[in-house]
């Protein structure tokens, strides 16, 4: 929920009321007359980790609510801004389940999956009812603009996911594919939410361009730091086994830059290992054996470094997007959660 932060206690206080309401919403909207829907409904709730994207649609709109010559010295939020926040929690929970199907994942924040629990058509169709549900609220908005950039943001995010499919196993991948990968998936719906958040607000296009450059520098900070955590995190805080995208093929930044930079030998060498690893399914033990190999060869590279020092580049681009707003304790939070991206705190 709301990160214990340094920022003046009326704003905590103000957005873990507006978190509670955007939780209270989500349960309403999502209410079936089926008793079998709402066992699912209530198991997927179980997902909700850190709220990040509603957090950032309510911590942008009380930033940018600022910026209106009328507001005084206090944000303010709309009925808007709740619906948009409830909404994009929404379109994120259904990529976590469809995720899952994608991963057969079995385990997700210490629970088992729908996948795993119901299988993958009830999962496929859970994914399909909360993204449905989703445009149901959004449709609620009298400002239809709003609708159509979550629709366009979601197709955004299926694009990633589509782009990321065809290079499963793809190690000669690019850094610059990566990027557009994991700005697709990953930071267009961060980004979108700051956006929407200050056109909700009613302040210049200046300021939601702004908060979209935010939003979206956060969001690639964020899958740097997964990926980073992927091999040397503490499963118990990743939520997942370590080293989980590389058994599913899936480069990662420590992986894309060590194999473009690395002697033929030592490429030639993790290559290898990779490629065990993935034929080594259903080994266990052969499995591990060669995810520690792989982790020992990335964690003592230069690699790892380089991949946390362009999330803190990222991060700092996001606080300098921010110049664009009021000094304000809501502006103050979002730095913090940009902060928070680097360490994992919220």
């Amino acid at each position: 929920m709301v990160p214990v932060t340094q920022t003046d206690q009326p704003v905590r206080e103000t957005l873990a009321t507006e978190l509670a309401e955007v939780e209270d919403r989500f349960a309403a909207e999502l209410t079936s007359d089926l008793s079998c829907v709402n066992a699912l409904v209530r198991h997927v709730e179980r997902y909700r980790g850190k709220m990040l994207r509603p957090l950032l649609v309510l911590a942008s709109g009380l930033a940018s609510s600022l910026m209106r010559p009328e507001s005084g010295n206090s944000g303010h939020l709309t009925d808007g801004h709740r619906t948009v926040a409830t909404v994009v929690e929404m379109v994120h929970m259904a990529t976590l389940v469809h995720d899952d199907i994608l991963d057969e994942a079995e385990i997700r924040r210490q629970g088992a999956t729908i996948n795993h629990l119901k299988g993958n058509e009830a999962a496929v169709m859970l994914g399909d009812y909360l993204i449905s549900h989703a445009y149901h609220l959004c449709s609620s908005m009298d400002d239809q603009a709003i609708a159509r950039i979550l629709a366009e943001t979601t197709n955004t995010v299926c694009e990633g996911e589509l782009l990321q499919l065809a290079n499963r196993n793809n190690w000669q991948l690019d850094e610059a594919t990566y990027l557009q990968i994991i700005r697709r998936k990953t930071a267009s719906l961060c980004g979108t939410c700051c956006q929407l958040a200050a056109m909700l607000s009613g302040v210049r296009p200046q300021c939601a361009d702004a908060l979209y450059q935010y939003g979206e520098s956060v969001g690639i900070a964020f899958q740097i730091v997964d990926d980073v955590l992927d091999l040397t995190g503490d499963p118990q805080t990743v939520g997942k086994t370590l080293g989980s995208d590389l058994y599913k093929g899936k480069p990662t930044l420590p992986v894309i830059h060590y194999l473009a930079n690395a002697a033929p030998q030592q490429n030639d060498q993790l290559l290898e290992w990779l490629s065990s690893l993935l034929s080594g399914q259903g080994q266990a033990g052969t499995d591990q054996d060669r995810m520690a190999q792989v982790r020992e060869c990335l964690v003592n590279s230069d690699s790892m470094r380089y991949a946390s020092e362009q999330a803190s580049h990222l991060i700092q681009r996001a606080k300098a997007s921010l110049d664009e707003l009021h000094d304000s304790p809501a502006r103050s939070f979002l730095v913090e959660i940009a902060d928070a991206v680097l360490t994992r705190k919220f």
